[in-house]
This record gives C-alpha cells, sequence and structure tokens, in this order.
C-alpha cells in the first residue's frame, strides 16, 4: 500500500517488495478484481508527522496537495469542486482536492461495474437503502473506518460520535460509512428538529380560489380534482398537471402515502404488510378512479427529471406528494414572479378512513446516504483525515458557512452569514450554491445537529412546509425506515424482484379499466410476490426491527 512522504530506505524498499510479492501470490488463489489493501499497524508514520494524538486532528499533520476522487450517488447532483468559495478554502486549508464523480444513471449500476473491474473512487457517497452499500461492506471493497482511525486518525473518535459508530456497526465490530443527516429520537423529542420533510403540497392561489377544498377523504380528493378539471385546467396557455408522486412507485405512491395515511409498520410486535393495508388499497383505487374520469393522467409516472423541473418551476402542477426542502429554491422565486401567490403551501392530504393525521418520517439513525472510503484508494490516510475534518465542527463550518470575513462574521459569539448571503438564500439560491457553494451545496456529511445552529430564519413560504411537516412527523417512526434487505441475499434478492415488480404493476392498477380489472392486477402481484420469496423478505424485516430495538435500548 503507498504511503505519503514514506522513508525510502533499502530494507523498506526489500520489505515492502516481499510484501507485494506474497499478496500477488495470494491474489492468484482469489478474485484478482477484490481489494487487498489494508492499514497495518506496523507502518510507520509518513516522515515529517508527530506522533498521532487523538485530541488534535489528524489532517493538521499533512496538509500537502492531494487530490481524491469522490462518488456522489445522485445523478442530478450538479455541482463541482474547486469552483467555489468554500471548495477553494477547504482546499487551501486541507491541501485535500476533490474530483466529484456522479453517475450518468443509476448509482447501483454504476458502483456494481466499478466493484467488477476494481476501479472505485477513493470516496463513495451513497443512498443508505441501496444495494450496493451491502455489497460494498460484505464484499470487502472499503475500509473498516474504526481500523483506519485507529491507524492514521484517532480523531475521528471524538467527531463520529460513538451513536452513529454503533448504529452502522456490523456483525463484525466494524462500521464502514458514516451518515448524513443523521437524528436520534432522543434529539429529536430534545431539540423539537424532526428533519420531516415529507408534505402534501397545493398551490396556494388556486387552493385558496377553490375554497379550500377537503382533499382527506376519496370524495373530496375526486371533487377537487373535478374542479380543477372544470375550472382551471390551464396555467399561461400551458395545461395543468393536476398531481405530482416524488419518486413515483417506489417512493411516492408508495411508502409516502402509506405515512400520509398513517398506516402503521407495525401490529402485536409483528412487522406489517403495509402494502395490503385496505386504507392503502382505497386510496390507490381512487387514483384509479380519478384516471377513468380523466381527472389525472399517468404523467407523473413518466415524467423525466427535466419535465419535473420545468413543471415545477412554472407551477404547473396543482398538487404533490413531495418533500418540502425541494421546494427551497422554486417557492421563493414563485413569490417573487408576477403572481406572488402561485406558490406552495403545505395543507392535509389523503388520510385513512378513521381521518387520523399522517405519520410522516423524521429524521432518523440511518441518515440519507453515507459515506465510505474505497480499499483501492492511495491514500487512505488521507482520506480518513479528510473525513474527518468533514465531520468535524470545524470542517462543517467551512463548508456550510464558508470563510470567515467572505460569507460570514462573527457576531455576539456566533457564526453569521453576512445580509448579501441571507438574501441569496431567498432569493437566488443558484448563485449562492455556484458561486459561494455554502449551506447545503456540499451535503454529502452534513451533520444538522451542528448546522442548523447556523441556519438563518427561513422566510415565511418556506417555514410554513416545514412547521407543517414537524406537526406531523411520527419521531419514534424512524427506527421502521429501511428494513428491506439489501445485498445478495436469498431475502434481498427476492426483495429486488418484487420490488421492480411492484413498479411496473402500479400503472396497470392506475389505468385498470374497473375496480374488476385493477382487484385481478392487484391479486396477481400478491400472488408472484409469495412465488419471490416474500416470507424471507418479511423474516428478515422482523429480525432487523428487533436488532434496531435492541441497538436504541443499549
Amino acid at each position: 500500500m503507498k504511503r505519503n512522504h514514506m522513508k525510502k530506505s533499502i530494507i523498506m524498499a526489500l520489505a515492502l517488495i516481499m510484501m507485494l510479492s506474497l499478496a500477488a501470490c495470494t491474489g492468484s488463489k482469489n478474485n484478482d478484481n477484490k481489494p487487498t489493501s489494508t492499514p497495518s499497524d506496523s507502518t510507520p508514520a509518513p516522515s515529517g508527522e508527530t506522533a498521532l494524538n487523538p485530541e488534535i486532528p489528524g489532517w493538521q499533520l499533512d496538509t500537502s496537495p492531494v487530490e481524491l476522487s469522490w462518488f456522489v450517488g445522485a445523478s442530478w447532483y450538479p455541482h463541482a469542486w474547486g469552483e467555489t468559495l468554500a471548495s477553494k478554502y477547504v482546499t487551501e486549508k486541507t491541501g485535500v482536492k476533490i474530483k466529484i464523480e456522479v453517475p450518468s444513471g443509476e448509482a447501483n449500476e454504476q458502483i456494481t461495474l466499478a466493484m467488477t473491474s476494481g476501479k472505485l473512487p477513493d470516496l463513495i457517497t451513497m443512498g443508505s437503502w441501496e444495494n450496493a452499500v451491502k455489497k460494498l461492506w460484505e464484499g470487502d471493497f472499503v475500509f473498516p473506518l474504526n481500523e483506519l482511525a485507529d491507524q492514521y486518525d484517532p480523531y475521528f473518535f471524538k467527531v463520529a460520535g460513538d451513536g452513529t459508530l454503533k448504529w452502522y456497526r456490523q456483525d463484525n465490530g466494524n462500521t464502514y460509512g458514516v451518515p448524513n443527516d443523521s437524528f436520534s429520537p432522543n434529539l429529536m423529542h430534545e431539540t423539537g428538529m424532526t428533519a420531516a420533510n415529507q408534505t402534501f403540497l397545493v398551490r396556494k392561489d388556486l387552493y385558496e380560489e377553490m375554497g379550500k377544498p377537503d382533499m382527506s377523504t376519496p370524495e373530496g380528493f375526486l371533487n377537487t380534482l373535478q374542479l380543477l378539471k372544470d375550472q382551471y385546467s390551464q396555467y399561461k396557455g400551458q395545461p395543468m398537471s393536476p398531481f405530482f408522486a416524488q419518486g413515483n412507485v417506489p417512493y411516492g405512491m408508495t411508502e409516502y402515502l402509506q405515512n400520509l395515511l398513517a398506516v402503521p409498520h407495525e401490529k402485536d410486535g409483528n412487522v406489517y404488510d403495509r402494502i395490503t393495508d385496505p386504507d392503502y388499497v382505497a386510496w390507490l383505487k381512487t387514483f384509479r378512479t380519478a384516471y377513468e374520469r380523466g381527472l389525472i393522467n399517468v404523467d407523473f409516472l413518466v415524467d423525466s427529471d427535466t419535465q419535473v423541473d420545468e413543471k415545477t418551476n412554472n407551477a404547473r402542477y396543482f398538487m404533490m406528494v413531495r418533500e418540502w426542502n425541494g421546494m427551497a429554491a422554486v417557492n421563493p422565486l414563485l413569490a417573487a414572479s408576477a403572481n406572488p401567490d402561485s406558490y406552495y403551501i403545505a395543507v392535509d392530504g389523503p388520510q385513512n378512513s378513521k381521518g387520523e393525521k399522517a405519520k410522516l418520517f423524521p429524521g432518523n439513525m440511518d441518515g440519507w446516504m453515507v459515506t465510505m472510503i474505497s480499499k483501492t484508494t492511495k491514500n487512505p490516510e488521507r482520506a480518513i483525515r479528510f473525513l474527518t475534518y468533514l465531520a468535524s465542527e470545524e470542517g462543517q463550518r467551512d463548508l456550510f458557512l464558508g470563510k470567515e470575513g467572505e460569507t460570514w462574521d462573527m457576531a455576539d459569539g456566533k457564526p453569521q452569514l453576512k445580509p448579501e448571503m441571507v438574501d441569496l438564500v431567498s432569493n437566488d439560491i443558484e448563485k449562492l450554491e455556484k458561486e459561494y457553494g455554502i449551506m447545503d451545496t456540499y451535503w454529502m456529511v452534513r451533520n444538522p445537529v451542528i448546522i442548523n445552529q447556523w441556519r438563518p430564519e427561513k422566510t415565511p413560504v418556506l417555514k410554513q412546509m416545514e412547521d407543517f411537516a414537524n406537526a406531523q412527523a411520527d419521531i419514534d417512526s424512524g427506527i421502521y425506515k429501511g428494513l428491506d434487505p439489501q445485498g445478495d441475499s436469498d431475502a434481498a434478492v427476492a426483495w429486488a424482484r418484487i420490488s421492480q415488480n411492484w413498479e411496473e404493476v402500479m400503472p396497470e392498477l392506475i389505468t385498470a379499466k374497473d375496480e374488476a380489472a385493477f382487484d385481478k392486477v392487484f391479486e396477481g402481484f400478491l400472488s408472484r410476490r409469495d412465488n419471490y420469496g416474500f416470507d424471507k423478505v418479511m423474516e428478515f424485516r422482523q429480525a432487523e426491527l428487533s436488532a434496531r430495538k435492541a441497538k436504541m435500548a443499549e
């Protein structure tokens, strides 16, 4: 394994040759593409460095220039490194230059291909729910962060937090990833910050002109759509799109809609099969009726990201099952447009037959995405030290606020964004991100517990949505998020097949000619689901839930 600044003695060179020869012999008996790089306690620290001190950040030991590649598993991520004030400042400070890579298609597919080829980026950020994450861990493609920290930067343990390390600790005792946006239930109860972002949104002006109709029941939902069709079918010469569901089938029309309906996650201690819940099925039939009557079309299931952005930016959706923070840039612009009431507000959406309020996912210990260090990196010591820096309060401040004196100042002992930066947050978030790169531009290791203390007060058009989501957050339900099996196990393969089939079946349900046809398609899906191995999926979910409850009780 290559080390920066390694002493160039003959003895070390011979030792290195012997190590490589042994590794080559071993590798010939195994998969040639499998990384073999591991940290070694016997490897001396790079020359010129002082002994490691758990009280001192390791990045300070070496700030020489180094480039690390960073895969961000989101095809829509638009930002580069080195073009913004914040990224330039971090590179000048730490010596680390980042080359950001994003997938051209599915992140899972691209990383799986990279595993096969043995050419992985240095840093990898993936959704905590993605199949590839488990494959990276179980296939020995990424370093245990605790082992890297022991060898190169024990300060990591101070900033990663025991809670995160414990939550992501695997059966072998190792932790392979650091999450962003991770919240514990205790923290949410104490601070009132729930991190809930699921909302049911409507366009304010149209909703109010309609007399604020009740859309919580199937009848009210259909009546509202009929009114929209009869009186508000066009906007600025373009047809209105009645409905949008974020992430369409696997998210908006499944898990998200189930949360709006307060469908339980477990009953009597057993994991509940939410997809067969009577209220959920009744609402799917409501959407079928809406389609039959010509009140909705299937664009919400087939629109590309570009089409969604175009419709959102021009206020052409009426109602949306959508995370409110996805409207952070659009809502202020709509509120400042020629039609200032065309922005979106959160209201009560579909409810269950009991009329119960939504039970929305809050933040949870899983967080959103996890960041890992691949074993193919040539600079494991710089990678773990940079990750530690980013996770620390200093790193969080540098990326979130930027450089003191340029984007923020100290006021009353607390960092505060300059007024012109706050103005950009409200009125030109795109400029804020592209020129300055602060706030949520580089969110890969974002810790809300640290950065939320520096956030400026949200504008009313954003705060209304956030407050509504917080009020309907089910704080203790975060433990249920991501219970599905991932990886290559029999349960994971079964779940992958079931999920894919569900995405194919949903459009058939919505477009079924009548309720009898709906029932036939749905029953066919349930039969195939059993054949795929749904019993294994439920067993995994139950075991995972029990394990999570045990971790929370520690």
